[in-house]
């Protein structure tokens, strides 16, 4: 009795055997203590990172801040341009280079005059104002002319401060005393925070900071930070690829966001006017407006939450600046699974140790698998024999493991099925569908093919006269003489109609001599009917008189028929003269006749008698037809 069991059960025994004795604690500890350790250090990392964010946008309002105040203090701006002028220019120039987040810094005057100088490092700028090449400042003075109203310049400097254009600035309907900054700082008469709006040189949303001069408080100096310098200051993605961060303000609109594409909608919604709608652009916005008016986050704190089906640690804090910008705040949003993720080296360290014990479950697995490694391979073996059409296997061997006994019993049918299969389709086609390697038969296409069809003279007195059991075993010889001889010449038997043959060189498999071993396959095939029909007669069976008829040529050949049921064969104008010229040789008298295309392909080697060119039953051009007599002696 051969007694066997699958091969998961002995694989499965062993191998959970040893992790239920080993791993499971190991496996649990990394899982639990892992885990804890990740999202842990991932929260203390983010705090720090978004404490780091914060302390940059609150540097930025407080460079702006600092330097509106020392600005107030300074006794020549107190003189309307375009008194002045060159020193107020000057030190401008130097709060600029000093406050590297500020864009511009100004000061406007209650008759309506205003002085601006802008850093036109950023290319928006640059390109608003249309600057020469090589601008690095430029300069805004509107002043009352000598003559009645305001003239408004736009001067251009390089890096060192020197002059390298100037012209007539188009916006002179600008009136700094309407400006929200202004206006703003008169009202209080300390410094002010505004923002987002839009500026009246640049036409960009901005925040001002502002403050009335000391001792003239209807002068108003202010600095101005784009929102797009804001943005860039929100720069999360240290934290992870996916987080990000945003100011909004007292509002509760969105002032600033570090995903660029939100920050263009962004600002396109400031500059309409409107400013942006916060729970249409994020949708972590709605929680932490939400969170910021209860009082356990009034001033900042580390949320958890669910967005979208994922959780999310949310960090908040408020940002005002010397009581500017009251009601403010920076948010910063990250995955919890990415904090998890950058963290893994803590559950790695672990489970190491749980993978070096997995190796004892591995090992075992070879040793079974070694066992039974010399059967499989004998079962490969024939595979490959089955695949080359090689059918003199051994028998299939048993095993313990009766996975490997169905497999040897279905490779049994394969090799049986294939073996029957290769009976009704040329074999070289069978090769080819059952290649392991994917060889598969290609598809209808066109090639040059030599293609022979024979035929029994009077085979239909033959069939009326003998019995069908007769007529079988006669052609069974008959197609086994033409059968062998055709793949001896290298060709493909492609198919039996009735009691004639169709034969095909350089298809499937290339052949360059296609056409000369036509020939000598026709010759070699009617010296084979000759011999059958001497042993016809001794033994009273009938005399089998067969045609040729051999052309070569364009067709298509490959797979034809319907999506379940294929075919290989060739078609086209070279099979149908082949056909017909077989037929011919009724009327010539002949047994083997061929096309010129033939006589040309294969030269001198053959001799030929020339019969001329003949009209072919459905072809509109003759044919030029030969007798193929035999081959020339080399």
């Amino acid at each position: 009795m051969n007694w066997s069991k699958p091969l998961r059960v002995h694989l499965s025994v062993l191998v959970v055997a040893l992790l239920l004795l080993t791993a499971t604690p190991i496996i649990w500890m990394a899982f639990s203590q892992g885990r804890q350790a990740a999202i842990l250090a991932g929260e203390k990392h983010m705090r720090e990172m978004s404490l780091r964010l914060i302390e940059g946008y609150r540097n930025a309002l407080e460079g702006g801040q600092e330097a509106v105040a020392l600005a107030s203090t300074v006794p020549q701006l107190a003189v309307a341009p375009p008194g002045d002028l060159e020193p107020k220019t000057q030190f401008f120039l130097e709060v600029l280079r000093s406050v590297s987040n500020a864009t511009s810094i100004y000061a406007g005057y209650p008759d309506g005059s205003y002085l601006q100088v802008i850093n036109t490092e950023r290319d928006y700028v640059r390109q608003s104002l249309r600057a020469p090449a090589g601008t690095a400042f430029a300069v805004r003075v509107l002043a009352h002319g000598q003559s009645a109203g305001l003239v408004s310049t736009l001067r251009f400097l390089d890096g060192e401060a020197r002059p390298i254009g100037e012209r007539p600035f188009e916006r002179t309907n600008f009136d700094p005393r309407q400006s929200p900054w202004y206006q703003a700082a008169l009202r209080s008469g300390e410094p002010v925070s505004v923002g987002p709006y839009v500026t009246g040189t640049l036409k960009v949303p901005t925040l001002a900071l502002a403050t009335p001069l000391k001792g003239a408080s209807s002068i108003v100096v202010g600095t101005n930070i784009h929102l797009q310098t804001v943005s860039r200051l929100l720069d999360a993605r240290q934290i992870s690829p996916r987080a990000r961060s945003y100011v909004i303000g007292s509002d509760d609109r969105l002032v600033a966001h570090s995903d660029p594409a939100l920050m263009s909608t962004i600002l396109g919604a400031w500059s309409g006017g409107g400013g942006a709608n916060m729970l249409s652009l994020d949708p972590s916005l709605d929680v932490v407006a939400r969170l910021r008016k209860e009082a356990a986050y009034a001033g900042g704190g580390l949320a958890e939450t669910d967005l979208a089906g994922e959780r999310y640690l949310i960090q908040m804090a408020p940002v005002s600046v010397s009581g500017l910008f009251k009601g403010s705040s920076v948010a910063i949003v990250v995955p919890l699974q990415d904090l998890v993720a950058q963290a893994n080296r803590l559950l790695i360290r672990n489970l190491l140790i749980a993978a070096s014990l997995l190796v004892a479950g591995v090992v075992g697995s070879v040793l079974l698998s070694r066992v039974i490694s010399r059967t499989l391979y004998r079962l490969a073996d024939e595979a490959r024999r089955i695949g080359d059409l090689n059918f003199a296997g051994k028998g299939t061997p048993h095993s313990f493991i009766t996975e490997i006994n169905t497999l040897a019993g279905a490779l049994a049918a394969s090799r049986h099925a294939i073996r029957q299969f290769a009976l009704y389709v040329p074999r070289e086609v069978v090769r080819r569908i059952v290649n392991p390697r994917g060889e598969a038969v290609a598809k209808a296409a066109r090639q040059e093919v030599t293609v022979l069809f024979t035929d029994i003279r009077d085979f239909t007195t033959i069939s009326e006269r003998h019995s069908p059991e007769d007529v079988v075993d006669i052609l069974s010889a008959y197609f086994e003489e033409l059968n062998g001889i055709a793949e001896a010449h290298a060709g493909t038997v492609v198919q039996y109609l009735g009691d004639s043959l169709f034969a095909m060189w350089n298809a499937p498999v290339a052949d360059p001599r296609h056409a000369e071993n036509g020939c000598r396959s026709a010759l070699a095939m009617k010296a084979a009917v000759e011999r059958l029909n001497e042993a016809n007669r001794r033994s009273g069976r009938p005399e089998l008189f067969t045609r040729f008829g051999l052309h070569t040529g364009p067709a298509v050949v490959g797979s034809f028929g319907a999506i379940s049921r294929q075919q290989y064969t060739a078609m086209g104008d070279t099979i149908n003269v082949a056909s017909r010229l077989e037929g011919l040789n009724k009327e010539f008298g002949t047994t083997i006749l061929v096309s010129g295309a033939v006589r040309d392909a294969v030269g001198d080697a053959f001799a030929f008698r020339a019969i001329g060119l003949i009209p072919v039953k459905g072809r509109h051009e003759k044919v030029d037809l030969w007798e193929l007599v035999g081959e020339r002696a080399s």
